[in-house]
């Protein structure tokens, strides 16, 4: 029996609303989007272009009134951090399901809000967008791990570093995206949970930072390269970098340390198989951008979506998982700040130092 097509409406097209969109035109079966919403005249212009066939709203709150009745039964929402709370929570309340790029907010308390809010509506499928899950070098990583392959995992190193971007683009976005941490090393907790398995309680936590290209980040309490260091009560290790700086192209790159053997992920950060050898030596080229490492995951992660609406199957990733790799960078966010170790108890509770 052929399934019905899965309309979704988008909510942003910026960078990465641009891509979901056009991946749903082209390349998700099942799925199609057929609106989107956004107030920005170089984002209306981008659709005349290449995705003349949306309908585009202005307001939000329009476009989940009027495309109900266009048979659009799923939101994707691709705007902003700041608002990917309040806009998940209307379009849940209105009854459609929902792809919410990740995380879900830059406060604790919104993210919370999202997940009790899904919680009473258990017929809607709501994920937030952590692509790493949904990319096939992770998730073999994973099943690995699952099978014993490198005995207990004990330690994680695992890093998001982008390429360098001259033009500064990132510092304005500081002010709505929470920060490297809560942008990019939210990916590196979220693999810490992935691996470690949800019930892992920090014990201690520190985040140490700097803007070494671009000191105006400061003013946001932001910087350009951190290191993070998580202790676990059971013993267990994890240590993050983010770098906005990397001159060669994006280097993402995990490594799961067991008592047994270990894992890496992308240990090279290759943008396809072929490698140059001349009288320079012998070299290959990495991804231009977090985009090309992870476009399949990208896609997969938007046809699995759409499976699991047409199915009516379970979101098998938990929202409480998000919240709480949330909470971890705002912890580390404000170890950063303030320089302080921060110590907590085994059940996660903020403590004094023992």
């Amino acid at each position: 029996m052929v399934k019905e097509i899965v309309k979704f409406a988008l909510a942003g097209l910026g960078r990465i609303g641009r891509y979901h969109a056009l991946n749903l035109l082209n390349r998700v079966g099942g799925a199609t989007v057929v609106a989107a919403c956004t107030i920005a005249p170089a984002d209306k212009e981008w659709a005349a272009e290449h995705a003349p066939s949306l309908r585009i709203y202005d307001s939000y709150e329009a476009m989940l009134k009027e495309e109900k009745a266009n048979g659009v039964t799923a939101i994707l929402i691709a705007s902003s951090t700041d608002v990917h709370a309040s806009q998940s929570i209307a379009a849940i309340e209105a009854g459609y399901h929902v792809f919410c790029e990740k995380p879900l907010s830059i406060h604790v308390e919104e993210a919370e809000k999202v997940a009790e809010v899904a919680k009473q509506h258990p017929k809607q499928k709501v994920l937030c967008g952590f692509s790493r899950r949904f990319d096939a070098s992770y998730i073999d990583a994973k099943r690995q791990v699952d099978e014993g392959a490198i005995g207990k995992p004990y330690v994680l190193r695992s890093q998001t570093c982008d390429k360098q971007d001259p033009s500064g683009f990132f510092v304005k976005f500081a002010e709505k995206s929470g920060g490297i941490i809560v942008d990019c090393s939210i990916h590196d907790l979220d693999l810490t949970v992935y691996f470690f398995g949800e019930d892992a309680v920090p014990a201690q936590m520190t985040a140490i930072g700097s803007a070494a290209l671009h000191p105006e980040l400061q003013k946001y309490n932001d910087s350009d390269n951190m290191l993070a260091i998580i202790k676990f009560h059971d013993g267990r290790m994890a240590n993050l970098y983010a770098c906005r700086m990397m001159m060669h192209g994006q280097e993402d790159t995990t490594e799961i340390i067991g008592t047994n053997g270990k894992l890496n992920v992308n240990k090279q950060a290759n943008a396809n198989l072929v490698t140059l050898s001349d009288a320079h030596g012998i070299r290959h080229e990495a991804p231009k951008d977090f985009y090309g490492r992870f476009e399949q995951a990208f896609l997969n992660e938007l046809t699995t979506f759409t499976r699991w609406i047409q199915n009516d199957e379970p979101v098998p990733y938990s929202l409480d998982a998000n919240v709480k790799v949330l909470k971890w960078a705002k912890y580390l966010q404000e170890s950063f700040v303030t320089g302080q170790t921060l110590y907590f108890d085994e059940q996660g509770n903020r403590i004094n130092k023992p």
